[in-house]
């Protein structure tokens, strides 16, 4: 599998990358349908290994949210569908939700916004007359509670609603939704909150019968007569996503709404499917996608309709599951496996904490920032112990004595030990308290890398990555943490190595 670069990488994007709740940001999604469902601490472990700061669930599942308490981390809940009918049909029941999985909960928690079902104008219309009452009736708690303005109420859509997207300045929604859409977008401009829509190049490519190029839909360079053209407003197209959304603001600019926000719920690419009916489905085309989306993210490059104007953006999604139906490649969307492992490795570059490409000695295996001390100290001993690492260097009058603190020793053990094992997945996570960088700690005469790294010799054990006993409880670590930050992230970016 692919190496920790990925974890960390996407992680730290997502903790830098929004200084403000309206900034640029990658967040990922959070799917239970696993046959084997990681425990909510084990979940958050990730998460903060990995410096993923924003999350949406599908649910607003209580142990999960206990276990977010003081993370931190921002947080979107749902309303599941099934539960629609109740809240769409009483201000009470709605009152009640909202009691017990908002209030009880904020500002531990750092919920930021509720997404009231899922697709639900696409894949259960039906129930498309409950949303705007469930909305509503949402919302009226929140303000009776005092938290309307801390946290937004939206609906996620298919971008399927969206007809004719392109070219998209002549995008609009599907007129029979209507009496759903115009409340709705009204509801939010009033209320400002973004418009969610779930954003698939993937199945925009698969669909498109060999019309939209592969590298068009994974976001690669495009030669200036490649770009696909706008002709009623020469604006230039160089991938799938940007095309999307923009068709979705010109979409509510038919409707005369102009100030509403696109959030990008959902996006992502599968890493595995069915070798002849899904053969873009694979590691190489997961990577491309999920760091070229990242960087074009981050980077608040914006859409050609409205540039430098930031689309937060959350990839789907965090875990593969198992269980889902469907076809093959519906079960590999995750930047890790429902034991941390990571999936693949993502090739972010020159940013610091965030994972390049692991091919090289340009990586480095850190003591993560703000990490427990006991930890640190726990980690260090076994890297000094069982783990081999000739730390020798450590010692007073040596070059790596200073600066004597427990964050830098153990900074050149988790680099000494992450080299020696040849920088392989799994090999820097050491319970969360160790993350991917790029940035070389060396300093003075003390220099990191593969060449003191060479010191682990004779039989190095690899550090125990799952099942581990923390502080915290017993929990999966990322063996294989090379998918997400996996990084790092350490592990999201990838890794997984743990504490004894």
């Amino acid at each position: 599998m692919a190496k920790i670069h990925f974890y960390l990488l996407l992680l730290l994007a997502a903790a830098e990358a929004i200084h403000a709740e309206d900034g640029a940001y990658i967040g990922v999604n959070i799917g239970t349908a696993m046959s084997s469902v990681p425990a909510a601490t084990q979940i958050t472990t990730l998460l903060r290994s990995q410096n993923i700061r924003h999350i949406r669930l599908y649910d607003a599942d209580p142990g999960m949210l206990s276990a977010l308490a003081n993370t931190g981390i921002r947080v979107i809940i749902s309303v599941p569908n099934e539960q629609l009918l109740a809240i769409g049909n009483s201000n009470a029941t709605a009152a009640k939700w909202v009691a017990r999985n908002v209030a009880a909960h904020y500002p531990s928690v750092n919920i930021t916004a509720i997404a009231v079902g899922s697709e639900v104008l696409s894949t259960l219309p039906n129930a498309a007359p409950l949303i705007m009452p469930a909305m509503r009736y949402l919302q009226n708690a929140l303000v009776a509670a005092a938290l309307d303005k801390y946290i937004k109420i939206s609906t996620p859509h298919s971008s399927s609603i969206i007809l004719d997207s392109f070219p998209p300045s002549q995008a609009f929604f599907n007129r029979s939704l209507d009496p759903v859409i115009v409340p709705m977008l009204k509801f939010l401009q009033s209320t400002g909150a973004p418009l969610m829509l779930n954003v698939y190049p993937y199945y925009d490519y698969m669909r498109s019968n060999g019309v939209i190029p592969l590298d068009y839909a994974l976001f690669r360079p495009l030669p200036p007569n490649k770009e696909a053209v706008d002709a009623n407003t020469l604006l230039h197209y160089t991938n799938v996503f940007d095309a999307v959304v923009d068709a979705a603001y010109f979409a509510m600019a038919y409707l005369n709404v102009t100030n509403v926000p696109v959030m990008v719920t959902e996006t992502g690419w599968p890493h595995k499917g069915d070798a002849s009916a899904e053969p873009d489905a694979n590691n190489d085309n997961a990577d491309t996608y999920n760091s070229n989306l990242i960087r074009h993210v981050m980077n608040v490059t914006g859409t050609p309709k409205h540039p430098g104007v930031a689309v937060p953006t959350f990839i789907y999604e965090l875990y593969d599951e198992d269980t889902r139906p469907g076809t093959a490649s519906e079960k590999y969307w995750g930047l890790f496996d429902m034991n941390g492992i990571p999936a693949y490795a993502l090739h972010l570059t020159g940013s610091g904490v965030l994972l390049a490409n692991d091919t090289t000695n340009q990586t480095y295996c850190v003591a993560r920032e703000g990490a427990d001390e006991k930890m640190l100290q726990a980690a260090l001993d076994w890297a000094c112990g069982p783990g081999k690492v000739d730390c020798s260097v450590l010692t007073q009058g040596k070059p790596c004595y200073d600066p004597d603190t427990v964050e830098d020793h153990a900074t050149y053990a988790f680099n000494a030990y992450y080299h020696g094992m040849g920088m392989g997945s799994g090999t820097c996570y050491f319970s969360g308290v160790a993350v991917i960088t790029t940035t070389d700690p060396s300093h003075g005469s003390c220099v990191y890398g593969g060449k003191n790294g060479s010191a682990l010799l004779n039989g190095t054990s690899l550090a125990p990555s799952s099942n581990s006993t923390t502080d915290s409880g017993s929990w999966r670590a990322a063996g294989d943490v090379r998918s997400f930050v996996r990084i790092v992230v350490t592990a999201l970016l990838l890794s997984a190595v743990a504490l004894l």
